[in-house]
């Protein structure tokens, strides 16, 4: 799928309401999630122990952290959307966050997203991206909810 290109916040604001776009899938493997876990200091079992899962967990296997999970979403959203013409973008905000099932090792992910809201901030677009984290050959998602990122445009020269 091509990316969605914006330039503007007009460009942007034509998409209310639209799905923008998906991802492509990426498998959630081991060594991503021991990396997370050093990162985080997150060595719970469920997630770094994999002799220990296959026995006691009722996946029989690893799963992702939660919040590795959603820490995969700029890299995800950045496959569908190329804004443009932006001095920078920041992460604003989670609204309605939910995780749903567990992304079990080795499963793949990908992001399915809508342009749910979008305002002008005095110059500033808070585009709030309606975001569903999908697991592969799962009917329920792994993560959903309503990210919020400001992109600050540059202004366009008058003609």
């Amino acid at each position: 799928m091509e990316k969605l290109i914006i330039n503007s916040y007009d460009e942007f604001a034509s998409h209310l309401g639209e799905e923008l776009g998906h991802s492509d899938w990426l498998e959630v493997d081991q060594e991503r999630i021991n990396l997370f876990a050093d990162a985080t200091l997150d060595h719970q079992w469920i997630h770094v122990d994999v002799e220990r899962a296959q026995r006691e967990s009722q996946y029989k296997s690893t799963i992702a952290h939660g919040y590795l999970t959603l820490s995969l979403l700029p890299y995800l959203w950045n496959q569908i959307i190329d804004v443009r013409n932006i001095k920078m973008q920041v992460n604003y905000g989670m609204d309605q966050m939910r995780f749903g099932l567990p992304v079990v090792t080795g499963s793949r992910i990908r992001l399915v997203t809508k342009l749910h809201n979008i305002a002008d901030l005095r110059g500033i677009c808070r585009a709030e991206i309606k975001f569903t984290i999908e697991i592969e050959g799962q009917r329920r998602p792994a993560l959903e909810g309503i990210a919020s990122f400001l992109y600050y445009f540059n202004k366009q020269k008058s003609e």
